[in-house]
């Protein structure tokens, strides 16, 4: 097996849930934190060493809509338009049960658990896997106990009602807090390793 590191990104209100009481697209309380200054840096620093992106499908086509258009706008910020092309450009595995054609160029499907792929791709290739915000996916791998690192924006707010990420049922893990910042609305960029 190769020593490949299973990466995890999302962002969390201060009650822990990463979208709101509106529903799976209901994101009001993270999206303008998103775009700061330590949340771009933030988002650089997770994708500059991975070479696979494992996305869950309503993640995926999510992204579809939404990140070949940064790529195209000239007046995006910078590090939006690299992480744009990485993930247009990079090694995609997307975990799905219904579709039967990938969405993405460099994309394969996998009908397979989250663990299951994540156990695969770590026996071949090289470079981080990243997990980019796609909360199911997350939370089978936390399951699995085979996220390496966890990055986490905390944006302060309280949503009220909406997903949570840390269900209980998780099975309990020590984590140790490798980097923090704090941006000027009271965001928080954390980054957390595995205490194995």
């Amino acid at each position: 097996m190769t020593e490949r590191t299973v990466t995890a990104n999302i962002g969390l209100t201060l009650d822990g849930r990463y979208n709101g009481p509106g529903g799976p697209t209901d994101a009001q309380a993270i999206v303008r934190y998103a775009t700061t200054e330590v949340a771009r840096d933030h988002l650089t620093r997770l994708w500059s060493g991975a070479t696979t992106a494992l996305l869950g499908r309503v993640n995926a086509e999510g992204f579809l809509a939404f990140w070949p258009t940064v790529l195209a706008d000239e007046n995006a910020d910078p590090r939006d338009r690299a992480y744009a092309k990485w993930l247009l450009d990079t090694e995609k595995v997307v975990l799905s049960r219904t579709l039967t054609e990938a969405p993405w160029e460099r994309t394969r499907l996998a009908n397979a658990s989250a663990a299951e792929v994540v156990t695969a791709l770590k026996a071949t290739g090289t470079g981080d896997i990243l997990v980019n915000s796609s909360p199911t996916v997350i939370k089978d791998l936390l399951a699995a106990d085979l996220i390496d690192r966890l990055y986490l924006l905390l944006c302060p707010e309280i949503a009220g009602d909406g997903q949570r990420l840390f269900d209980d049922g998780l099975p309990s893990s020590r984590w140790t807090l490798t980097r923090r910042e704090v941006g000027e609305l009271g965001e928080m960029a954390l980054t957390y390793d595995r205490a194995r």
